[in-house]
């Protein structure tokens, strides 16, 4: 009889209670960590949550297939987030599905409807002159930079500013700190909205009155406009038209700013061509260049003129999308030619983002709506209600058949499915705020099939060692003989399901990867508690009397197995003499 293997195995066997003391160490890490967090319970998903799911599909531009790439999808996910959480939705989740599709899921308590008017649209997008800007209440005084940029000069003022010139000027140069602009920036509100109220060119006396009210009202606005909070940051402004005055929020290096704008000068429709480059010539570094149509050009010149004639922050014009200003760089001079660069301290990432939203006016892509699959909280508890009961059929159907088939051999395997179940339950916990998983009908789906897979492996390792039995061998060796063949199957038999549960994430959309996640992440734990659950204890048990010496209602009864006699070393025999010889 051949002995098992010495070595780094035979030492691994002989302190099986390592292993069980590695992964019970590693449930209560987990499980504390999950109280921890805060999050006990799994995310439930749209279907069993209730909300709203609707699949955008990006459809490309005649001639312009190449558009569609990870950056302008990760692009129209960020905008698609903004806009869906300017609705007041918590928790909504906008994710890319494969290389051209976006769900976006909103909980329920969202008027779907116009959920579905903002995610899907091309938002507005509008140069507006920046009248005044200061940080929000409770942030500390700085110069708001919206782009999160600033650059690098001799110059002696305090902070830096993007700065949009002409094609051949040079790179930005920091000016005087942005704060209220009190009466100047009144009279300038005023001017603007008697502009806009009266087309005249000699306003009445009502349309003046009329005017001076509206702008009154609007400073008072500017002045409660409070962008520190999460609520006002993307709603402040955004039904305001193009031809009227507004308030704005914009972020800077972590501090949300305020600003009040003036009517839009030049449509985001007016830019024609915007793209990220980097200048190697001057120490400017990445820039974001703008091309405008014969009408934009010309609105933008005429604006740029005015805005150059004051100081800062009225020489500068906000880049407002779907309200919310993006940057707000300063002129110096007339742009004219048609073209423009926004220059400072810009990151690759944060050029290619507002070369985007300026190419593209505001969603990079054009995207058709798919589907729309709307779930009530009653239909989704329902489904999550019928699925539990289906999972713990599963779970006593193997149970009953382990109790009748491997009896004592139960003890092991029982305990085995608890502490699998245990670790994926507290692992998808975890994973909720840790990536957004959510649990949905097939991610439960997937979890009932992996009580079989997880059985499988238990019922493989047994029936290699119920096969050593037979052979004449006693639970001791047969045990340590029967593991490697075990392991083989069990590995290749996990790696042929996890391949399956990942080909099915890559190429599926929606709700669909919820089942192939949920399939390879027990295909990962169904490894993991075989080699240092299953095992050890196995070893530990085949030490004990009641397994050892084959007791009938262990599972491995020797005469119930229909063993062979015990296998036994014998001496070879010695070569008869012959008697001639002798």
């Amino acid at each position: 009889m051949a002995a098992p293997k010495r070595g780094r195995s035979a030492s691994a066997q002989s302190k099986p209670g390592r292993s069980l003391a590695l992964i019970l160490i590693a449930i209560v890490a987990l499980t504390g960590g999950m109280f921890a967090s805060g999050h006990d319970t799994p995310r439930l998903g749209i279907d069993l949550a209730g909300g709203t799911s609707i699949t955008l599909r990006a459809v490309p531009e005649k001639g312009q297939e190449s558009a569609i790439n990870k950056t302008n999808m990760d692009t129209a996910v960020d905008i698609m987030n903004r806009r869906v959480n300017g609705l007041g939705v918590s928790e909504a989740e906008v994710q890319t599905q494969g290389s051209r599709n976006i769900i976006v899921n909103i909980p329920k308590g969202t008027n779907s409807e116009e959920a579905r008017q903002q995610v899907g649209t091309t938002a507005k997008l509008y140069f507006r002159p920046v009248l005044a800007t200061e940080a929000s209440a409770g942030a500390a005084t700085a110069n708001p930079s919206p782009s999160a940029s600033s650059s690098a000069s001799s110059s002696s003022s305090s902070s830096a500013k993007p700065k949009a010139t002409g094609s051949s000027s040079s790179s930005a140069t920091p000016t005087a700190t942005a704060t209220s602009q009190g009466r100047a920036a009144s009279d300038a509100l005023k001017a603007d909205a008697t502009s806009s109220a009266s087309p005249s060119a000699t306003p009445s006396a009502n349309s003046s009155s009329a005017a001076s009210a509206a702008a009154t009202k609007l400073e008072a606005q500017y002045t409660a406009l409070d962008c520190s909070k999460k609520a006002v940051q993307n709603t402040a402004g955004k039904d305001a038209t193009a031809k009227e005055a507004t308030v704005a929020c914009g972020k800077v290096s972590g501090v949300w700013y305020k600003y009040l704008l003036g009517p839009a000068a030049v449509d985001g429709t007016d830019v024609k061509k915007a793209q990220a480059v980097y200048n190697t010539t001057t120490a400017a570094g990445w820039q974001v260049t703008m091309d405008f149509t014969g009408k934009g050009s010309d609105k933008f010149a005429s604006i740029t003129g005015e805005l150059a004639k004051n100081t800062q922050p009225q020489n500068e014009f906000g880049i407002v999308l779907d309200g919310q200003v993006v940057s707000s760089p300063y002129v110096s001079s007339s742009i004219t030619g048609g073209n423009a660069e926004i220059s400072g301290s810009f990151t690759q990432e944060e050029a290619q983002s507002l070369a985007n939203m300026l190419s593209y006016g505001a969603l990079p892509l054009t995207f058709k709506e798919d589907s729309v699959t709307t779930v009530t909280a009653a239909l989704g508890g329902e489904q999550l209600h019928a699925g539990l009961i289906a999972g713990a059929i599963g779970l006593a159907l193997v149970v009953i058949y382990l109790l009748i088939f491997y009896r004592g051999l139960s003890v092991i395997a029982i305990p085995s499915l608890l502490v699998s179940a245990i670790l994926t339950y507290v692992i998808m916990a975890l994973l909720g705020p840790g990536i957004g998983f959510a649990l949905n009908l097939p991610a439960v789906c997937g979890a009932i099939v992996a009580i079989g897979i997880t059985a499988d492996s238990f019922i493989v390792f047994f029936e290699r060692i119920r096969d050593e039995i037979r052979e004449g061998r006693s639970l001791r060796p047969a045990v340590e003989r029967a593991w490697p063949r075990a392991r083989r199957t069990i590995l290749v038999s996990d790696f042929v399901s996890f391949l399956a549960a990942a080909v099915l994430f890559i190429v599926t959309v929606g709700k669909v990867q919820g089942f192939a996640f949920t399939l390879g992440l027990t295909t990962v734990l169904d490894v993991v508690v075989v080699f240092l659950f299953t095992k050890p204890l196995m070893t530990i048990l085949a030490r004990r009397k009641f397994f050892s010496n084959g007791h009938k209602y262990s599972g491995l009864d020797p005469k119930a197995l229909g063993a062979k006699p015990p296998l036994r070393r014998t001496r070879r025999p010695s070569a008869p003499v012959d008697p001639k010889e002798a």
